[in-house]
């Protein structure tokens, strides 16, 4: 139909028309259900990856076909895929960089497939993925390199296989900061590199599932297990049925050893682990002059318990070393204070140690004392005055000052300083002189000693403190002012 309507005078339009709807046509396969950033190709008894798929996918499901290889870069056309769903296939092996240009996948789901070793090329350049999913396979081996590079992983699930061996060591904390779950449950693991296992990251060892696994029992698997039971770790608590170990190897002889810990009761189980074990931790706030009584409840229970108290002010307390009547130490573990004070704040350690079993158990209580209501309230009170009297007397200097600096700069009459003390001076001025003078100018001339004389009108000082206090005023009214009396008179 498009062929005979290109036919015509004005073919273009058509035959774009009719190249986009054939180009559309083979972008989204027949079998599969394309939306705008989804293809669905699931349970198409699919053989092998189709040819064309639209390259804005961000979602594709292959899940419930018969694909069995995946061969190097099958997804180049899909630079924004994320999500990757290809359980239940027959896939045996993956070719090389069967990922390349397809680095922005999140989640891939390779579950129930045949898988037997998982290559450490498999994954490479997935920088970006944080789920992966290997369950139900017939992995036997996964290599060492496999999840180097994947530092934004989080989760990564390897349960349902046939695996002997996991390379613990490849995991770090500078490598894998995010990942928080590792199953590798239901498996053929015998024994592990416990050493390895112990320094694995936090946060891997809290979620780290090793239940359904052939383990052979013996006491550095035991002493591992304990402290992860101590720190009450749900990977443990929602499994303690499924963990089970073999005496000397033997399938027949098989333990709870959760449940039934008599097995390892020669174990040194509380030196097997360096880090320190935290089994309660509570919070107590007093009040200063309270008695304190601080209980050492921990898993451990027993008549054979020996406590020790780790005090932040008087160090460490036994029932044997009080010297102090102020403490007290009860033989089931718990310390009394009769009489708190403000110093007695800080953090309590209590380790409870079991002779016979060789095994201990920790509790921190955090202790807080605080002073009286009354007292804070008056401490409070008092510094609320001092701050309102501090800011009252602030406002008075500020605003009740009796001299402004714009007022004190008043015209300063015109004066003639003298340099220096000359005796003569008076005498020609008050003794009579034998040189002819002019009368006008005799009786026009005085002598004033001036000192800084306040004005009452603008509280300013009128003279300047830096000039000499005795000068000459030539003044025309005849009068001559003492600054001491504030008497004029006349000459």
């Amino acid at each position: 139909m498009c062929r005979k309507m290109t036919f015509g005078i004005y073919p273009g339009p058509f035959l774009v028309f009719c190249l986009l709807l054939h180009g559309s046509e083979e972008i989204c396969p027949s079998m599969c259900l394309c939306t705008s950033d989804m293809v669905s190709c699931s349970s198409s008894a699919l053989t092998k990856l189709p040819q064309s798929l639209p390259s804005s996918s961000v979602s594709l499901d292959l899940s419930y076909n018969h694909l069995s290889w995946l061969g190097p870069g099958s997804f180049n056309g899909m630079p924004r895929l994320e999500n990757l769903r290809m359980a239940h296939n027959q896939l045996s092996a993956l070719g090389h960089a069967v990922f390349q240009n397809a680095s922005s996948l999140r989640h891939i789901d390779l579950s129930s497939n045949r898988l037997r070793v998982v290559e450490q090329h498999y994954f490479q350049g997935l920088w970006r993925l944080e789920e992966l999913l290997l369950f139900n396979n017939k992995i036997t081996h996964v290599e060492g390199g496999t999840l180097n590079g994947l530092s934004s992983l989080k989760k990564a699930y390897f349960s349902l296989n046939q695996i002997t061996e996991f390379p613990f060591f490849s995991i770090q904390d500078h490598s894998h900061p995010f990942l928080t779950m590792l199953d590798l449950s239901s498996n053929r693991m015998t024994t592990l590199p416990w050493e390895d296992v112990k320094a694995l990251p936090g946060l891997v060892q809290k979620g780290l599932f090793l239940h359904n696994n052939s383990l052979i029992c013996e006491c550095s698997m035991y002493s591992v297990f304990w402290h992860w039971q101590m720190r009450d770790y749900d990977s443990l608590k929602d499994f303690m049925d499924e963990h089970t170990c073999t005496i000397y190897g033997e399938p027949r002889a098989s333990i709870r050893f959760l449940r039934h810990n008599r097995f390892f009761q020669n174990c040194t189980v509380g030196k097997a682990v360096s880090l320190p074990v935290t089994v309660f931790l509570s919070t107590v706030v007093v009040s200063e002059g309270e008695k304190v009584r601080l209980d050492c409840q921990t898993s451990l229970s027993g008549a054979d318990l020996s406590f020790t108290w780790l005090s932040p002010s008087k160090g460490y307390i036994t029932q044997t070393g009080i010297n102090d009547t102020l403490i007290r130490l009860f033989p089931n573990g718990t310390l009394e204070i009769s009489a708190a004070k403000v110093n007695d704040s800080g953090l309590y350690v209590c380790t409870a140690v079991d002779i016979k079993q060789m095994l201990n158990a920790t509790r921190e209580v955090n202790v807080t004392v605080v002073l009286p209501l009354a007292e804070s309230f008056n401490t409070g009170y008092t510094t609320l005055l001092g701050c309102v009297v501090t800011m009252v007397l602030i406002l008075i200097y500020l605003y009740l000052t009796p001299c402004r600096c714009s007022c004190c700069k008043q015209p300063r009459p015109q004066v003639i300083p003298i340099a220096a003390y000359d005796p003569s001076s008076f005498s020609s001025i008050f003794s009579p002189s034998t040189g002819p003078r002019d009368p006008l100018k005799i009786s026009n001339k005085h002598v004033a000693f001036i000192e800084p004389v306040i004005d009452e009108q603008n509280g300013c000082l009128k003279a300047d403190m830096d000039q000499p206090a005795l000068q000459w005023e030539w003044e025309n009214s005849g009068q001559i002012k003492t600054p001491y009396s504030g008497i004029s008179s006349e000459t």
